[in-house]
């Protein structure tokens, strides 16, 4: 969202100063990303200098573990010259620059790269998830019963961090059967904890608290399905679950400037990977696809001011990224790359743009639908954007690169197993539109309805007497010569 830099010269020792930092993008300095206001005050650090020296290095040390050699030269003299500088002063736990250093050629150089290094490493390193964590809640056995009857009405909550899931009420059972799967983004390498808790339903108050478990995913090895059957605390019974942890660690997202393909080198490895040799090698890794999502023009004005803030939604399967936000604009430019790895080269590639809203939920501006087979690799294209159901074109359109490298055997073989399911599905929203036509539909069938007892009635009345003469002929043969046989005719 932006980032900035305090200048230490401009404080005081032991005495508060109101700070205003305005945030900037390095990638895109003209842009407004609003201020920050602090109250600093900077004090003096007991002890020596040198444990404050091994405690800096230490910390930035654990910040810069990807930063190359000369990187991390080039930011420890960035820290040696703060010390030199506090020579005779006390020693400050914090990375600065004297206005006197800052006169030096090579020091400008040394500050500017430092700063240019740690943003841009933030934004190469943006990986959304690292792995996706599969729940399939089977049942429950021997809940504890909550009504009056004997019985309960049990669904289960699931929450890893800010993911949330409710399965479906079973109706007056303590031996519940779900079936029902989930899907969770595992955000941190080493895993996480699930927290699960069963609720029992009750119609007009509060919902009754039947037991919680968990699961710590810390402990659970990857790429395996493991069946778990587990007591409920501070209840009755259990709850059995199948537990999948699948890492994900080729979907990414980065800048332009940071391309795979057009480094040789890892084209290479790419291309090897995926050579007809290694047929045999991780079925289920089909192949790689790289999308460079560079810009949009003419899209729907969704705001009263007559612009939109937009932002681009990649999915391929259950793989979803997000490019940032370009505020006040109908032509923005994003200039990001996607990376995923193809499990089903028959699968759709889903991009759509929204407007962000920061007080509600964003509104759908456009999307387009390619499937991989049909794209031609390294061709920038314009795609035009569609509504919702891919129906119609709306206002706008999408340029987009797309590469698309896989094995064709491992493809081949993919294609005999069913299509993988989509667990992240857009909610159901109250369509004004779709509630008119449903509508309109009801009508036509009760017209045909009333229509009928109508006709029905006119040949009771003889308001047509050849045509009510002929219906009751047609009434005594059936009468005369019924035969239970003739019910399927």
């Amino acid at each position: 969202m932006g980032s900035a830099f305090l200048d230490l010269t401009q404080l005081e020792l032991n005495r508060p100063t109101d700070v205003t930092l305005t945030l900037k993008d390095p990638h895109y300095p003209d842009h407004d990303l609003g201020i920050i206001l602090l109250s600093v005050i900077l004090t003096p650090k007991e002890g020596e200098s040198r444990d404050v020296t091994m405690l800096m290095r230490k910390s930035w040390k654990r910040s810069s573990k990807e930063l190359s050699e000369n990187e991390v030269v080039g930011s420890y003299f960035s820290v040696k010259s703060l010390f030199w500088r506090t020579c005779g002063r006390p020693a400050l736990p914090v990375l600065g620059f004297c206005r006197a250093e800052l006169q030096n050629p090579y020091c400008k150089n040394v500050q500017f790269q430092t700063q240019s290094l740690r943003l841009s490493d933030l934004h190469r390193k943006s990986h959304l998830w690292r792995g996706i964590v599969s729940i399939t809640l089977i049942e429950g056995r021997d809940l504890k019963a909550m009504d009056s009857n004997g019985l309960s009405d049990p669904y289960v909550k699931f929450r890893l961090g800010h993911q949330k899931y409710k399965s479906k009420i079973m109706p007056k059972t303590l031996n519940p059967q779900w079936r029902e799967q989930f899907d969770f983004h595992l955000y941190e390498e080493r895993g996480g904890v699930i927290d699960i808790t069963a609720w029992d339903k009750d119609a007009g108050k509060r919902d009754d608290f039947i037991g919680r478990c968990q699961v710590d995913l810390s402990a659970l090895s990857r790429e395996q399905t493991h069946k778990l059957e587990l007591q409920l605390e501070e209840g009755e019974g259990h709850l059995v679950l199948l537990v999948t942890l699948t890492a994900s660690a080729t979907v990414s997202i980065s800048d332009l400037s940071v391309n795979s393909l057009e480094d040789q080198k890892e084209r290479e490895e790419i291309l090897k990977r995926y050579s007809p040799l290694r047929i045999f090698h991780n079925l289920k890794d089909v192949g790689f696809l790289q999308v460079k999502v560079i810009r949009a023009e003419g899209l729907m004005a969704a705001d009263v001011t007559g612009k939109s803030d937009p932002f681009c939604v990649v999915e391929l399967n259950n793989d979803r990224l997000l490019t940032h936000t370009v505020y006040k604009n109908l032509n923005p430019e994003w200039n990001k790359v996607f990376t995923f790895n193809i499990k089903d080269i028959h699968s759709v590639l889903e991009v759509t743009v929204y407007d962000e809203d920061r007080d509600r939920s964003a509104d759908f501006l456009g999307k387009v639908a390619i499937p991989l087979l049909s794209i031609q690799n390294g061709e920038q294209k314009a795609y035009v954007l569609k509504n919702k159901q891919l129906t119609g074109p709306t206002k706008g359109v999408i340029y987009l690169e797309i590469d698309v490298i896989f094995n064709a055997v491992k493809a081949s073989l993919r294609t005999l197993i069913p299509k993988e399911q989509k667990y992240i599905e857009e909610e159901n929203r109250l369509s004004k539109q779709l509630l008119l036509r449903n509508f309109i539909r009801m009508k036509r069938c009760v017209m045909v309805l009333v229509n009928a007892a109508y006709y029905v009635n006119s040949c009771f009345d003889w308001d047509s007497p050849p045509r009510s003469l002929a219906a009751f002929v047609l009434f005594l043969f059936v009468v005369w010569n019924f035969e239970l046989y003739m019910i399927p005719l």
